[in-house]
């Protein structure tokens, strides 16, 4: 499974602790600060790929915190749990209305925690999971890093599986590069858009062996999709 970093922002010592430990148990990489004031420059630094908020907090509450957020185009889609004491309907709809994406309630279960996780990410990051993907005879298992067709590998380098992993999981859909670089390579890196042309390339040769190629289409004056159908 790629990795998967969760920012965890938590006042209370041993629930983060708890936190901690059972996410890093499941394979996640975690990251538990205490407030939201230390949170930011984490995220302005590099976007988590999933945000564990709680709300109430030392200085900006966590509610408070989702607004800021959703109204930044950087970070408006960023997978966001809400984690509270608070667990009445009012509360729970207000913290959905505002941009949460799910809404847990204290005390928890470290199973529910992790099973909530791994059902966010299938939503909205499905290439951060580790389900194996076909399309026609083309398989891609995110396990064992490995793309084959009916037996036969596919060579391909670490940058090219994780943009393959991305096509296959966002079908027909249009992408520019700046979208692929941040989606995939991850808003913190800093790399010319031109960059993806020669990943796109290696990815069709490597394709190409099993008659694949296709799929990678380019659209010009967009990007580029994964399209299923050959046109």
């Amino acid at each position: 499974m790629a990795e998967v970093m969760i920012l965890v922002v938590e006042d209370e010592v041993a629930i983060s602790t708890l936190i901690q430990f059972t996410l890093e148990q499941a394979g996640f990489v975690v990251q538990c600060v205490a407030s939201v004031e230390a949170a930011q420059p984490l995220l302005q630094s590099k976007l988590a790929d999933v945000l564990l908020l709680d709300w109430m907090l030392p200085g900006t509450s966590g509610i408070d915190f989702i607004r800021q957020l959703r109204n930044d185009i950087r970070s408006r889609d960023l997978p966001i749990i809400l984690l509270t004491a608070r667990g009445e309907e009012t509360d729970k709809e207000q913290g959905l209305n505002l941009g949460a994406d799910d809404y847990i309630t204290k005390p928890f279960s470290p199973r529910e925690l992790v099973a909530r996780i791994n059902a966010l990410l299938r939503r909205r990051a499905p290439q951060k999971t580790s389900t194996p993907l076909h399309v026609h005879d083309l398989e891609l298992n995110p396990q064992q890093q490995r793309v084959q067709v009916n037996g036969q590998i596919i060579a391909l380098g670490p940058s090219e599986f994780k943009l393959l992993h991305f096509f296959m999981t966002h079908p027909d859909r249009v992408y520019t590069r700046r979208q692929l670089l941040d989606l995939v390579w991850g808003d913190h890196v800093f790399i010319e858009e031109r960059t993806v042309d020669v990943h796109i390339r290696r990815l069709r040769r490597g394709l190409e062996t099993v008659s694949y190629d296709y799929l990678i289409q380019t659209v010009r004056g967009s990007g580029y999709r994964f399209a299923c159908n050959q046109e």
